[in-house]
This record gives C-alpha cells, structure tokens and sequence, in this order.
C-alpha cells in the first residue's frame, strides 16, 4: 500500500523530531518535511505532494488556522490533523470553521495518534475526548438565550444582506471573527450555514432591524 504522505508543522524542534520519530518507522508512512510556521507549512505542501499535514496552532509569521483556511483553498485534497496544547473556544471552533479535518491534543497516546492520521486520511473526523465534548456543549447549549448579543449581531446583519467582510466592517471587528461567531450561533442553533441560522433565529424571534 502507498504511505500516508506526512508533513509535521510545530515552531518547536523538538516536538517535530517526536513526531518524527512516531512515524518514520512505520512503513505505512512516509514523513516527508517539516515546517516551523504556517507559511512554510503551504509552500512545503504544495511542493511535497503531501496527503496529511499534522498541524499546530500557535506559531510565528503564519499560525494553524490561517494556514489551514489557505491551505483548503490552495490545496483541498490535502487533510489537515491539528495537534496542539490548546482547547479552549477560540481555538477549536476557528480551527475546525477553517477545514481541519481533525483536533487532537498533544497529549494524545502514541496508537491513537497513528489511528488518527490513518482516519484523517480517509478523510473521517478526528476529534479528542476533551474537544469533542466541548463541541458538544456548544450544540446543547443553554435553554431560552442560546445566542451571545455578538451573535446575534451578526446574524441581523447577515439577515439584512451584508457579506461576512461586511459586517466584519461594520461591527469593527475581523472577518474571521464573523464567521466564528457564524459557526458557533450555526453550532447552537442545530443548522448548517448561515442562511439557515438566519431563519432558525427569525423563527424564534430573536432577530431585530439593524442599527441605521
């Protein structure tokens, strides 16, 4: 069978040489680069033929969900397992909105990590216990007031017509953070994509006009 092209992406030497020394024994894959940043990460994809990346989040010059949002548009074919330290919120929901195809903690045992890569590649979800069960408490959610007022925000602008960057621009934040903001009131609300949030929301009755 044809290894599992793998590229490792961590700003950290030593975690790289880890991972590396995980996988290069094993016939079932091939490591073939490494990259300290995001934006070594898309030049060495694209030229590596790689079929996994192993992905952290936190980096300098380019971070994870950065590169994982061009990579998705640069290269789709490639999956992208993000192995980080971190699971909080703003981590794990920008991570996934971006197109990773996985999240696990670094923590993770060694067997697991293998069988996740294999799964990614396949192109199964992938998510640790501590990761999946916060994405789980974001679609229970709490009973009446289930969106944020940012959230809601953002679903009155997106109901009145206005594109991500544009109700990015107008609420004086960044485009990302919109479609973070879209993600998690989608998560909440039981729906995929924004037009359905907008008529789960207005079926409720949570919607009202936009500040002129």
């Amino acid at each position: 069978m044809t290894p599992i092209r793998l590229l490792i992406v961590d700003d950290h030497p030593i975690v790289r040489d880890g991972l590396r020394g995980v996988f290069s024994g094993d016939p079932a894959f091939d490591v073939v680069g490494e990259a300290g940043d995001g934006l070594e990460a898309i030049a060495r994809a694209g030229a590596l033929d790689v079929d996994v990346v192993l992905m952290d989040l936190r980096m300098p010059r380019m971070g994870g969900v950065e590169a994982i949002t061009e990579l998705r548009r640069t290269a789709p074919a490639v999956r992208v397992l993000v192995l980080t330290t971190f699971d909080t919120d703003r981590d794990v929901l920008p991570a996934v909105e971006a197109g990773a195809t996985g999240y696990l903690l670094k923590d993770t045992p060694r067997a697991e990590l293998v069988r996740a890569v294999r799964a990614a590649h396949r192109g199964e979800a992938v998510l640790s216990p501590a990761v999946a069960g916060r994405l789980m408490g974001q679609v229970r959610g709490p009973g009446p007031e289930v969106l944020s007022a940012r959230e809601l925000e953002v679903l009155t602008l997106v109901a009145a017509g206005s594109t991500n960057r544009e109700a990015a621009q107008r609420l004086f934040i960044s485009e990302a953070t919109v479609k973070t903001h879209l993600l998690r009131a989608c998560t909440k609300l039981g729906v995929s994509g924004r037009t359905a949030a907008v008529a789960a929301a207005a079926e409720r009755g949570l919607l009202k006009p936009p500040a002129s």
